[in-house]
């Protein structure tokens, strides 16, 4: 069991695993944050846990000393394959290693191809270079209620309060917490700070949960992130400017939506972007 496996810092050493920063890599070593991580995307030992990024190990061990039925993990490094066999080795039968790009899998086909079944989660130390990709990726699914029924993931603070703000945080609102607060229920649950990683980033870190809605509004995930892209592309003009590089009259499509012309994206809250998205003709 994980009793038996060396200390992180030790594993990182035997196999000279130096975080690159061409892949987005902060290693984390804390105990007591990993568990926390974990514990977080609890209950898991009914669960598949979805983990990208792993690196030596250290939230896998976490995931799988608190119960995870099964961990996938999804690492691009090859660099780090051999430790994680070491942790495979500590967990027989409990964590299948998947090398390759995180952000060319298609997961539900994955998923079904090995039969899993049972809640799938979710649950990753996101290497900062790809996070926010992958994030959009996994809300526009086009099956939904989606594949995972609960994500729980690390970003730069920045990020995960763009995640989670709505237009009452004009800041940070944007294209991004459109797209998450339309399909899940969003909130940040504890800061990280740089100290925790190797090495350690110039920023703080947070971890964030992301609950499917069972029903969100209807409407079309590309058509939202047109109407977004478009209206948080140029956020300090007022609608009826910032629309008209969708190639149709605003005017038309923003009385069509109830919104008035002379607002600006971010004084417009989720469901006017549902009916913006809605009122969009096909392109």
């Amino acid at each position: 069991m994980s009793e038996s496996l060396p200390p992180l810092r030790e594993v990182v050493a035997k196999y000279e695993l130096n975080a690159k920063k061409s892949l987005g890599q902060n290693f984390l070593f804390d105990l007591n944050l990993t568990g926390r991580i974990a514990r977080a995307a609890g209950p898991l030992d009914e669960a598949t846990v979805i983990e990208i990024g792993p690196g030596p190990g250290g939230l896998t061990r976490a995931l799988l000393a608190h119960g995870a039925k099964r961990v996938i993990a999804v690492e691009r490094d090859d660099r780090c394959l051999a430790a994680l066999e070491e942790v495979s080795a500590a967990f027989p039968d409990r964590l299948e290693l998947v090398p390759g790009d995180a952000l060319a899998l298609d997961y539900p086909a994955f998923l079904a191809e090995r039969g899993v079944s049972g809640p799938v989660r979710i649950c990753a130390n996101l290497p900062y270079n790809i996070g926010t990709p992958l994030l959009v990726g996994w809300l526009t699914q086009q099956v939904w209620p989606p594949f995972y029924d609960r994500m729980v993931l690390m970003f730069q603070r920045e990020v995960a309060e763009r995640i989670v703000a709505g237009p009452e945080r004009r800041a940070d609102y944007g294209r991004l917490g459109v797209l998450a607060n339309w399909r899940c229920e969003t909130r940040i649950l504890f800061d990280v700070p740089p100290a925790a990683f190797t090495p350690p980033p110039k920023v703080t870190s947070s971890v964030v949960e992301l609950r499917p809605r069972e029903k969100p509004l209807d409407c079309d995930a590309a058509a939202l992130e047109r109407v977004t892209a478009a209206a948080f592309g140029q956020r300090r003009k007022m609608l009826r400017q910032a629309l008209k590089g969708l190639g149709v009259d605003p005017l038309a499509l923003l009385e069509a939506a109830g919104i008035e012309p002379t607002r600006r994206a971010e004084e417009v809250p989720v469901e006017g972007f549902v009916a913006l998205a809605r009122a969009l003709p096909p392109p």
